[in-house]
Formats: C-alpha cells, structure tokens, sequence
C-alpha cells in the first residue's frame, strides 16, 4: 500500500531534518559566526523548495497518522480506509495549495 510506503518515507525525512535542526541550531552555542553563516547558506530558492518539500512531508505525515489511528481504533476504520485516504489526500491538498502559493511568492519573488 503506498500510503504505508508514504508514511514511512516522510517519517524518515521529518527525522533527518530534525537532526540537522539539532545540530545547526546546537552551533549558536560553539561559534555564533558560523550559525549565522549556516542559516545565511539556506536562503536560497533551493532551500525554499526543501522547505516546501519538508512541510509536504510532515503535514501528509500527520493526516496520514490520524487515518492510521482510525483504522486501527474505530471499528468501521478497515471498512473505509481507502474513502479515509482520499480524505487524507484531499485535506492534503487543501492545505498545501495555499501554503505554496504562498511560500514559493516570498522564495522566488521576495514578497
């Protein structure tokens, strides 16, 4: 099912991006210079579409583990957990078109 294969590969990518998080932001403390050069190095368009990436990744994560908890707790969840997917994939949609709207204005125009 690709929504597990989905699931597991967003979980992985939330994870390694924390640990970047971990460490980049844990620099502040060694050299104030290098954080500042760190965080100056990730404001560049590619950057701003490994954001969009990474927010794609968590909020598809999160509906997609409210799915999970339903199939798995409401009895009638196995029954309807393909109508609960498109639930997922639709609800993914509607806050993700907005945000990149959005976001990708302020990365590419600077507004």
């Amino acid at each position: 099912m690709w929504s597990w294969v989905g699931h597991r590969v967003t979980g992985v990518v939330i994870f390694f991006f924390l640990l970047v998080h971990v460490l980049d932001t844990s620099l502040v403390r060694v050299s104030p210079e290098a954080y500042t050069a760190v965080i100056g190095a990730y404001k560049n368009p590619i950057m701003g579409l490994g954001e969009a990436g990474l927010v794609a990744a968590i909020v598809f994560h999160a509906f997609n583990g409210l799915r999970i908890i339903a199939v798995d707790f409401w009895k009638n969840g196995p029954k309807y957990q393909r109508q609960l997917l498109w639930g997922v994939l639709a609800l993914w949609a509607v806050t993700m078109i907005p945000f990149l709207i959005r976001h990708l204005s302020i990365v590419f125009g600077g507004h």
